[in-house]
């Protein structure tokens, strides 16, 4: 794969997919790292990323800022296998699934290759910390330039706000990874990202988590199948049963009102 600051964008010729009114990217993983990457080599005006799940899809339902801050997205990219399913049900076929953590870890491997710096901001106490050991095992000539997490409560405390902006302006990252968990971090990166000047921000949920981790990934074929939600409800239900037994149940609803009434006609 070839990165320049002068690749045209591909985005234009690529339409997107109307999930439950939530406008979807097709770009296969390989495409998405690229417009990342090229990007973030421009030093252009700064955007961020979203990765899309079936409970980003069901909060985008009744949050009108979170779906202000998805129309304003540079990529809208599908996290969850759930919303392959309906692309496929909706005769409209996403490439394929661009999760947030294996997008962190292409996207750090590939940063370090081409000598882009980045900044890890959230997770649990440590956990990007111990990730940032780990991806400087793997890649020892990647540049992580800052490390932040802050405590909890910090989105309405202005003076830890001032304190996080300020620690990334000083390291001026080309990448920002956000693990705040959603909505929290797309709300921050959409009230922040123009004043850091960022060229590439992305919410990317419990990343650094996975890859220090501290939280266990899905067995592959759990992945392929599209149960790594299943098992994430296993290790963690008394945090994720709502999300995943309630709103996935509301996601298969929305999905099948979709399909029997299509966006745009009556219903």
């Amino acid at each position: 794969m070839k990165y320049s600051t002068k690749t045209n964008p591909i985005k234009s010729n690529l339409p997107k997919v109307n999930i439950c009114g939530v406008q979807v990217d097709k770009y296969s993983f390989d495409e998405v790292v690229e417009q990342i990457i090229n990007h973030a080599l421009s030093k252009k005006s700064p955007k961020y990323v979203v990765t899309p799940n079936a409970q980003h899809i069901v909060t985008l339902q009744k949050d009108n800022f979170f779906r202000e801050i998805y129309q304003n997205a540079f990529l809208t990219v599908p996290d969850g296998v759930p919303l392959l399913w309906a692309s496929k049900l909706f005769n409209t076929p996403l490439s394929e699934r661009v999760t947030g953590i294996d997008l962190f870890e292409k996207l750090c491997q590939t940063s370090a290759e081409a000598g882009l710096k980045i900044f890890l901001l959230g997770g649990r106490p440590g956990a990007a910390q111990k990730a940032a050991d780990t991806l400087k095992k793997r890649h020892p000539n990647i540049k992580i330039v800052g490390i932040y997490c802050p405590p909890y409560g910090f989105d309405s405390d202005q003076l830890e706000l001032n304190k996080i902006n300020s620690a990334i302006l000083s390291a001026k990252p080309d990448i920002l990874f956000v693990g705040l968990g959603a909505p929290k971090q797309e709300y921050w990166m959409y009230k922040n990202y123009q004043n850091l000047n960022v060229p590439v921000s992305l919410g990317i949920g419990v990343s650094f988590e996975l890859v220090s981790g501290m939280v266990q990934r899905a067995p592959k074929f759990m992945q392929e199948i599209g149960l790594e939600w299943f098992f994430r409800l296993i290790v963690e239900p008394r945090r994720l049963w709502k999300r995943y037994v309630i709103g996935n149940t509301i996601f298969i609803l929305l999905v099948l009102k979709q399909k029997m009434y299509p966006l745009g006609k009556s219903g």
